[in-house]
Order: structure tokens, then sequence, then C-alpha cells
């Protein structure tokens, strides 16, 4: 028989094994309680908010000595605000003339009623967690349709429900099927009597809940999305598909279709691109209500599969689902991820705001300090493209900005002996480098003003024109200067990102002639603050965190695509718009039809600005220099190519971490490659043999572009 003794120490080992904090969900309902936000108390803990929100939904647990203080704060809430069992939701009655929402998850089950149950509609659910699972196939239209089961934590759901705008209940957008079901992002459906393009545009607008508040308090609401699957535009007399070359070649229905001339009628209008796969429909605002709806179609190939790779294929459940998580963490897609990213910079920052005028005491619309404004504005003709007004009316002749992403490869002779008897080529990719690259980036924000022999200064953004030929580096290192890593010859445009490296590295610099901008400002920054927010959180639900150490990050990363293939499709969508928006400041002339020295849309936007397109691709090429630079000063290792964001190294292994350098201590050195989820942070990109590697140099290819699948044999547009 045990003893008294034995019996206490058993005891004492469980009361040692209980939890030491309470359930993720408990510790986020105090918080809430308190009146505490997230990024607060990452503050009085010395972490960060990702920390805490990784805490509050199970991911990770704090490690000493947050540990401590944390659990004495939350025992302190829990004594102010113990737990009392929530009563139950009295039935809300829905609010006509909006449209009975129903939550859908799959067919009715036998022996269900064909018609409408006579219920109470509830109010409509908690936003669906990211990593919900799909909704199966659905057979028949249910009768009734019960909520879908979520994974996101209820302290989650619940904190974004009380954040949602009542003037849109039921979320930004819908996916219409062809039975008028209307799939919106919270597990609802909708039901859409619509029988023409007109009848829809007045249904989305008058009864459907859809749409998103401003993103700033200067700016507008986001017009509702209803995306159409094949089924609904057919139904709503629409082709299925663009059908002829004119067509296909304009991406949009001729002006004398039925159904563009049904929207006339109607008193309706379409923007100027016509009725393609993105066709918005508006009329003119009355007062502060906008009447604007926008339009995606499936099968006119709305949702590239490069930026939304599988998403068109979905059930319509899920499309609702992809694009509602990222209308939420991003904007309610208006167009390409390109169009998106553009557009979102706008969002955050409007080019207007009310002011008063002081003779009448009204209000009306004035500048908002720190946008690019409402007109467009000619770039200085070395930022300029050759076809552009500037540069054809003026004659010049003095060259253009180069500012490129890397595409080098280092000559074969330079490899070492050493080198050449390492057996892997490992090759390393910067997540979202125009990203990282567009943190706290002062840009021009006023006309570019024309200066001679002026004083080099590197918080002044603009166009340097300077001889740099005179620096010399490492020949198995890329040049800074030049995109394809070429030592400059002579005289050339420089972006003052560039410039100012070259005196980093103790060079001086003597600029000929200069176009610069008087007003400055960090326009990108809250564009980039909402986006590395995106592209961390959605990393965060395919379970890769920045807590994880660097041997658990590769092995994340590895698997976090096959997590949730729909959150894996929000996160391509998330780096596409990075880099469509960043293209799109610098957007070209397209059809057969231009001809150099017109002017073409683009050219319309205040936003084509070639110039902060020239400050985000300069300062990320120079990070990357920076980076290989001190990589070989740290470990004597030396690139075998670079292209844009990716890096190959010879390597002794087949991993990251049997060349990248480490301390003593464990801790990656700074300065280097470091790997990790953050904008900046590497990733693994591919692993190849060197002789793989050094066979596609001999032949004029780049590893860099082939690392991931080794068919560069295959591919001739090298």
């Amino acid at each position: 028989m045990a003893t008294e003794e034995e019996l206490f120490a058993s005891v004492d080992a469980l009361l040692e094994e209980e939890p030491q904090l309470p359930p993720p969900a408990e510790r986020a309902r105090l918080r809430e309680a308190a009146g505490i936000t997230q990024a607060r108390l990452a503050t009085a803990l010395k972490t960060t908010t990702q920390s805490v929100k990784n805490w509050e939904n199970g991911r990770s647990e704090p490690k000493e000595p947050r540990l401590t203080a944390y659990q004495r704060l939350l025992k302190g809430w829990a004594a102010k605000y113990p737990a009392h069992a929530a009563p139950a939701a009295a039935p809300v009655p829905a609010a006509a003339p909006r449209p009975v929402p129903h939550t859908f998850t799959g067919p009715a089950a036998p022996g269900t009623p064909a018609g409408p149950t006579a219920a109470p509609v509830q109010a409509p659910a908690a936003p669906p967690a990211p990593a919900a699972p799909p909704a199966p196939e659905r057979a028949a239209r249910p009768a009734a349709r019960p909520a879908t089961p979520s994974r996101r934590p209820a302290a989650k759901r619940a904190a974004e429900t009380a954040a949602a705008d009542p003037r849109f209940p039921h979320g930004p957008l819908a996916v219409l099927d062809g039975d008028g079901s209307a799939y919106g992002v919270d597990g609802i459906v909708l039901d859409c009597p619509a029988r023409t393009i007109p009848e829809l545009v007045e249904w989305t607008l008058r009864e459907s809940g859809l749409g998103a508040p401003r993103l700033n308090r200067h700016g507008k609401d986001s017009d509702p999305l209803i995306v159409l699957t094949a089924s609904a535009a057919v139904k709503l007399g629409l082709p299925e598909r663009l059908e002829g070359p004119e067509q296909r070649r304009s991406l949009r229905l001729p002006g004398d279709h039925p159904v563009v001339e049904q929207v006339a009628r109607a008193k309706w209008r379409l923007t100027q691109r016509g009725f393609g796969p993105w066709a918005r429909i508006y009329r003119k605002a009355q007062g502060h209500e906008r009447q604007c709806v926008q339009l995606a179609i499936l099968s006119w190939d709305a949702l590239d599969e490069r930026s939304w790779p599988g998403v068109a294929d979905m059930e319509p459940a899920r499309i609702a689902r992809v694009l509602g998580v990222y209308a939420q963490r991003v904007i309610t897609p208006r167009g390409s991820t390109a169009v998106s990213g553009l557009e979102l910079m706008t969002a955050l920052r409007p080019p207007t705001r009310a002011v008063r005028d002081e003779a009448t005491g009204n209000w009306v619309p004035g500048h908002n300090p720190g946008s690019l404004g409402t007109e467009p504005m000619d770039p200085a003709p070395p930022e300029a493209t050759p076809e552009h007004p500037v540069v054809v009316r003026s004659g010049w002749t003095g060259g253009f900005l180069n500012e490129e992403a890397y595409q080098w490869v280092r000559d074969v002779d330079l490899l070492t002996d050493e080198e050449c008897t390492l057996p892997y080529a490992v090759g390393l990719d910067l997540n979202t480098a125009f990203l990282a690259a567009a943190a706290r980036l002062t840009v021009g924000l006023s006309e570019p003003v024309h200066f001679v022999n002026p004083a080099f200064n590197p918080k002044i953004p603009g166009s340097w024109l300077v001889d740099l030929s005179h620096v010399e580096l490492d020949p198995r290192l890329p040049s800074p200067f030049t995109p394809t890593g070429e030592r400059p010859t002579g005289p050339a445009w420089y972006q003052t990102h560039t410039v100012a490296y070259a005196q980093e590295l103790g060079y001086n610099v003597r600029p000929i002639e200069a176009y610069l901008r008087r007003e400055t400002g960090a326009y990108l920054d809250p564009w980039h603050d909402r986006l590395k927010a995106a592209y961390l959180d959605t990393l965060a639900d395919l379970g890769v965190t920045r807590e994880l150490s660097d041997a658990e990050f590769l092995a994340a990363m590895e698997r976090h695509k096959d997590a949730d293939p729909a959150l894996a499709a929000v996160l391509s969508a998330i780096k596409a718009t990075v880099k469509g928006g960043v293209g799109k400041l610098r957007e070209r002339p397209q059809g057969r039809h231009y001809k150099a020295g017109d002017r073409w849309p683009a050219l319309e936007r205040p936003t084509w600005r070639p110039d902060i397109r020239a400050a985000v691709i300069s300062k990320a090429r120079v990070n990357m220099h920076r980076k290989l630079l001190n990589m070989a000063r740290m470990t004597g290792l030396y690139p075998l190519a670079v292209l844009s964001d990716c890096v190959v190294y010879p390597s002794p292994g087949a991993s990251p971490l049997d060349f990248l350098p480490y301390a003593a201590s464990g801790k990656p050195q700074p300065g280097g490659f470091r790997l990790g989820p953050s904008p900046g942070l590497a990733k693994l990109e591919g692993v190849q043999e060197l002789l793989w590697a050094v066979d596609l140099m001999e032949k004029g290819y780049n590893p860099a572009r082939h690392i991931k699948g080794g068919d560069a044999v295959l591919d001739e547009g090298e």
C-alpha cells in the first residue's frame, strides 16, 4: 500500500503538470474584458503584437521571464472579470429589404422539406476562420443551411464581428452561382433574384448588404464585388467565354452587345475599360452615397492563375472564402492583383480631404498632405520611358534611369577550385523584397526640379547623373549599380539610393546633373504596413510564425502550401499585389495601334510615378548587394547567380543552415542573409547539385531562375 508521503508526491507531480496559463480563448477573453488591445499588451510585455496574437490563438506559448509576468496579469484579470455563462442570443428578425442570409455546408439531409424553414432568422454568424475546412460539394439547393464550422479562436471571431460595419452586414463580396445563390465571405448564402446585369446591380446596391468601409477616414468605402461563375454569367446574358480575336485582344464585349445596351438603357455606365473580366458599373454619386458595383467574371479569366493559383476552379463557397480573406487583410479586389496593389495605395493615402473654405464656410475637397494629389504629374526626362511625350517632344537623348532588379550570373572562370569541390547549389529567396524596400522609403511628392552640378544629398529623392565607373569591387560580386551586375562604363542616371550606396562604400560622388523634388514623404508607409501584416498573418495561419527556430522555419515552409490550399492562394495573391503594384507605377502603353509620343491611359493617373518605382527597386537591389558583400566578408562565400530577389550559393550541404553565418550563441549574424518569414528575410528557394548550376552557367542560363525545378534546358527565353 502506498504511504502518505508517496501519495502527496504523486499529487504534487500532478499539480506541477497543470497548465501554467488558461486556455488561449480565455486569455483573449480576459484581455478584451479589461479593454486592453493586443498592441498595448505587447508593449507592456516588451514583445510584438504578433506574439500576443499567437499566444491567444494557441500557436505558441510565452517563455520566461514573460511567462511569469503574463500569468500574473491573467490571474489579476481573472479575479476582476470572472467567466460567466453567456445567455442564449435572442432571434433577430431580418431587416427588409435585404435578403435572408443562410449559411452553407452541404446538401440538405434526406427528408428535409424543400421550401424555406419557418424558423426565425438568426443574426449572421461570426466571420469564419481563414483555416476553416472547405464546404463540401453541394448537390441540390439546401432548405436550411447550418453554419460552417470554424477553426478560428472564438475571441478573434468575436473581435472581428464587433468591428464589422453595420452598413455591410454580409461582407465585402459574394460569388454568384447560376441558381441564384450568392455565397458570402461569412459562410452565408443570399438569394439573388436578378436575371439581368442591371437587376444584379440594383440588387447588390439596395438589398445585398455587401460592401466594405473605407481604409482611411478621408477615403471612400469599397464598392461591393460580385464574382460571376460561368453558369451565372450565362444566366445573365453574358457569353461563357469571350470569343473571336478582337474580343480576345481587347478583353471586352463589343459596344453593341445586348448586355452593354441593357446597361446603357438602365442609365448605368461602364468605365473606359468597358465590359471586360473586371467590369465596373456605376452612376454618378448621390451626395456621399456611391453607386458602383464591381463585377469579376471567372470564365473570362478574371482570376489569373499565376496570382490566384487554383482559385477559379474552386467551389463558389471556397472562392468567397479566399477572396474574403484577401479583402479583409488587403482590399476588396478591383481588378488584377496589380490593379488592387495600386488601388490600395490610393485607398490608404486618399488624394483629398475635407477642408473649410474660409470665404464661404463650406467644406470643400482639399489636398491631403502626404498624398500624390489628384492631378497627373509628368516625370523628368530621364525618369520617363522612351515613348513618353516628355521625351518625344523634347528630343531627349540624355539617357534614362535603369533601376531594375538583378539578372546576373558570375563568370565561370571566376569559380575557385575550392568552390567546385562543394556538392550543392542552394537558392535563397528574399520574402517580398520590394515590400521590404518600401518600408520607411522617402519619395518625392512634388514636380521634379532640374539642377546642374549639385552637391549630393542622400536624403533627397531624385535622379542623379553621376559617373560611378571608378568604383572597384570584387568581380565575384555583381556591381550594385547596374541590373546586369556589370561595372558602369561612364556617367549614367541613378536613383538616390544607388548613389548613396556608392558613398556608403567609401567612394566620392560628384553629380553632373540632377532632377530632385522639394516636397517629400513616406508615401508608401501605410501600403507597406498593411501588406506586411497581411503577409505575416496569412503565413502564421499556415503555421509559419516568427517564433520558430531556423530549422523549424525551413520545415514549416516545406509544408505550408499543403496546410490549406485556399490560404496558400491568398498568400500568393498578396505577393503578387506587392510586385504588381510596384510595376503599375510605370505601366507602359499597350496595343499595336499605339504611336510613340501619344499619351496613354495610365499617364492620366497621379499614381503613374516611375520615379517611385525606381526608388523601390533601387533600394531593393542595394539591400541585396549589401547582404552579398557582408556574406563574403563573414563567410568567404560568393554567389553563383542572382535573379531579382533570389540568390544561389555553392554550399557544403543541402540546407541554408550549412553555410549561413551564425554566432557562437547560435543566433544569426547580423548583416548577412537570415532565415525567417518577415519581408526581407530569406527562405529556401531550391537545392540542386553544383555541377547542375555550373553547367547552366556555361550555357548562358541563370541558375537562380531554375533552382526550383532545373528546367533550364527547356527554357529558351533566358
